[in-house]
């Protein structure tokens, strides 16, 4: 293994406890942090089935909270709107993350490999001190995950082969996507994302530190 490439939402930072802190801030109740949040997959889908060209995850996050908006008859002016698809660039890391991904940089290449596109992924590792080697994941592959070219372009981009990267992940769906892509696998739960492993993952840690042990 010579590199592990990781999920961001939810497996390397806290989502939801860090959009009710956002939302909170304009006066919107503590369940707009998970109705948007539900709204994260459909629209995923409709890049991934084709029937919206690829845009990045700001566009998607948007047309996301409008839909939810609409749903709780909240008016929130097009200013605030903007300011909260920029909080998902700003999102608090787990306790064990900073640590235990910068004991993993001392052996391994580590990136993500997440939906979120490049700059969404560099402005968060800037504001949660997450030491990444590289930014990898769904704009690269101009796909969205399970797609295995997401996975597969992450790993051709680091010059390795499939089974030479590890993905790192709290949620049993995406590592079985990247097993069937090739690659290696860990779990590591997370209180708001899957809590037990469903399958014989390569490794199984309860923190980012004891993946690094």
């Amino acid at each position: 293994m010579k590199a592990l490439i990781f999920d961001a939402f939810g497996t390397t930072v806290d989502w939801r406890g860090s959009m009710i802190r956002h939302t909170a801030r304009f006066g919107l109740p503590e369940e707009t942090a998970d109705l948007w949040r539900e709204q994260y997959q459909p629209q995923l889908e409709t890049v991934r089935s084709g029937r919206r060209p690829w845009v990045n995850l700001d566009v998607l996050h948007r047309i996301g909270l409008d839909i939810v908006l609409d749903e709780l008859g909240n008016d929130l002016p097009e200013r605030y709107r903007r300011t909260l698809v920029k909080a998902w660039h700003r999102l608090d890391p787990w306790p064990d993350v900073v640590e235990g991904l910068t004991q993993l940089k001392e052996t391994h290449i580590i990136a993500p490999c997440s939906n979120g596109h490049i700059a969404q992924s560099v402005n968060l590792a800037k504001y949660a001190g997450l030491p990444w080697d590289a930014i990898l994941g769904a704009e690269l592959a101009r796909a969205y995950k399970p797609d295995p070219l997401v996975y597969r372009a992450s790993a051709d981009a680091l010059g390795l082969d499939y089974d030479e990267v590890c993905m790192v992940a709290a949620h049993n769906d995406d590592l079985h996507a990247a097993r069937a892509a090739g690659l290696r696998t860990a779990f590591v739960p997370r209180p708001t994302e899957d809590t037990e492993p469903t399958s014989d993952w390569d490794i199984v840690a309860p923190t980012f530190k004891e993946l690094a042990r």
